[in-house]
């Protein structure tokens, strides 16, 4: 019996890997060891080794990788709060630097959880708490690190998970009385409410009060998607909804008119046994709203890389091997983005489908000479 289920198990995974291994026009397309003679080399494109990749945020920030090296090294938090100080209140860094600090402290705590003769990790932001209470920078953060903590160290639906979220909660409304028109302290809150499961009319007023200060927030939108997904507390037509509606209201270059690709991403079936569903009507469809409101979006808008990892999903799924190469070529470096962090390992994740695009660009007449920079 035992060798039935395994043949059953090799048979699914051939199905779900068939459209990989293989290519529009003639012979296949297969991954082999780099050192093959056939082997498609990434290097040969300019991009970087696997072991390389920052797994830490989408995309460059200088200043910020600059802080976190002197805060983690130093154990002291006066560079991030002048940062987090200098960064317009309602735009999108400023959101993705208090999720990365507080996505340090956090990971330094489960590296350290402290004991008699050592203090805990992310000690910095204990400290910074204690000195500068009443910092609208350092409350956020806070707030966010009590969000990661409870995803991260207890399951939904417990009594630890419910307690950590509770405090999260308290700490977003302290956040919210500091700042009155920071929407950050709200966006932390959509994560508490989907924990905690609050109601759809609870929800909608949280949402309202980022609407009020952050109507085209991008990362504000993610976060409430989540909520509406099908997995959570909506379903595929609410999260479709609300999506397409925020694509239709958004003002010309933002990247809100991607937000239907993330929709479709966060229902996509467990298993695809055939290659067409990518190009399916609403797959293609929000590929091509994400394909537009990257090509409109300001070069340097905090938000397009993550919007340029998702197509690099979707275009290597859908075999549009050089429109995937052409969103490579502007990330490759950073992989601390969906969908990569859902894996356990996001750079060896990002490296197979990076991979795959090489490999798929050449076998379709593609070399590093043919390919815009």
């Amino acid at each position: 019996m035992e060798i039935l289920w395994v043949l059953i198990a090799l048979v699914m995974l051939g199905f779900v890997l068939l459209p990989f291994l293989r290519r529009r026009r003639g012979a296949a397309i297969g991954l082999v060891s780099p050192d093959h003679p056939d082997a498609a080399d990434p290097a040969n494109y300019g991009f970087v080794r696997e072991e390389e990749l920052d797994i830490r945020m989408p995309g460059p920030d200088q200043d910020l990788l600059d802080v976190l090296d002197v805060v983690q090294r130093t154990q002291d938090y006066r560079a991030a709060q002048q940062l987090l100080a200098g960064t317009e209140t309602e735009g999108e860094r400023r959101w993705q630097r208090v999720q990365a600090f507080a996505g340090a402290a956090s990971l330094e705590l489960s590296q350290r959880p402290g004991g008699v003769s050592e203090a805990p990790g992310g000690q910095w932001l204990r400290v910074w708490r204690a000195e500068a209470p009443k910092d609208a920078g350092g409350a956020a953060v806070h707030a966010e690190f009590l969000v990661q903590q409870a995803w991260r160290t207890a399951t939904p639906g417990t009594d630890e998970f419910r307690i950590i979220m509770e405090e999260a909660k308290a700490a977003c409304g302290d956040a919210a009385l500091l700042a009155p028109g920071d929407p950050i302290p709200y966006i932390v809150e959509l994560s508490v409410a989907r924990g905690l499961g609050y109601s759809q009319k609870d929800f909608e007023q949280v949402w309202l009060k980022i609407l009020d200060r952050a109507p085209a927030h991008m990362g504000a939108h993610l976060a409430a998607l989540h909520y509406w997904c099908e997995k959570w507390h909506g379903s595929r037509e609410l999260a479709y909804e609300f999506a397409e509606a925020a694509a239709a209201r958004a003002p010309k270059g933002s990247l809100l008119a991607a937000m239907p690709l993330f929709a479709v991403f966060e229902h996509l079936p467990e298993v695809t046994l055939v290659s067409s569903f990518w190009q399916t009507e609403v797959v293609t469809k929000a590929v091509h709203g994400a394909l537009h409101a990257v090509h409109s979006a300001r070069p340097d808008d905090p938000m397009l890389a993550h919007v340029r990892h998702m197509l690099v999903f979707f275009l290597v799924r859908s075999e549009r091997w050089a429109e995937a190469m052409n969103q490579l070529v502007h990330i490759d470096g950073h992989v601390g983005a969906l969908p990569w962090t859902l894996s356990a390992d996001p750079a060896a994740e990002f490296a197979v489908y990076r991979a795959l695009a090489v490999a798929g660009y050449e076998a379709n007449g593609g070399s590093p000479a043919s390919l815009p920079q």
